[in-house]
C-alpha cells in the first residue's frame, strides 16, 4: 500500500455490524445482551476513531516526507 493510499472506517458502520453479528447467547438475560451490545458498539466506534486519527497522522507524515525529500533535492541543486 502506498503512503498516500488512506483507509478510513466509517465507525457507527463498523460498529454496526459487530452489534449485528453477535446474536442474544443461550440463556443471556435482555438486559445482560442490551449492555454487551451497548458496550460492543461504543468500543468500537472508540476503536474506530482511534484507527481513523492514527491513520490520518500517517497519511500527513507521509506528506511531510515527502516535501521534506524534495525541499532536500531543491537544496542540492542549489549550493
Amino acid at each position: 500500500m502506498a503512503n498516500d493510499d488512506k483507509i478510513k472506517i466509517d465507525a457507527k458502520e463498523f460498529a454496526r455490524l459487530i452489534v449485528g453479528t453477535n446474536p442474544q447467547r443461550e440463556g443471556e438475560d435482555d438486559i445482560k445482551y442490551i449492555k454487551r451490545e451497548l458496550r460492543l458498539y461504543l468500543e468500537a466506534l472508540i476503536i474506530i476513531d482511534d484507527f481513523n486519527d492514527l491513520e490520518e497522522t500517517r497519511f500527513d507524515v507521509a506528506k511531510t516526507e515527502q516535501r521534506d525529500k524534495i525541499l532536500e533535492k531543491i537544496m542540492e541543486h542549489r549550493y
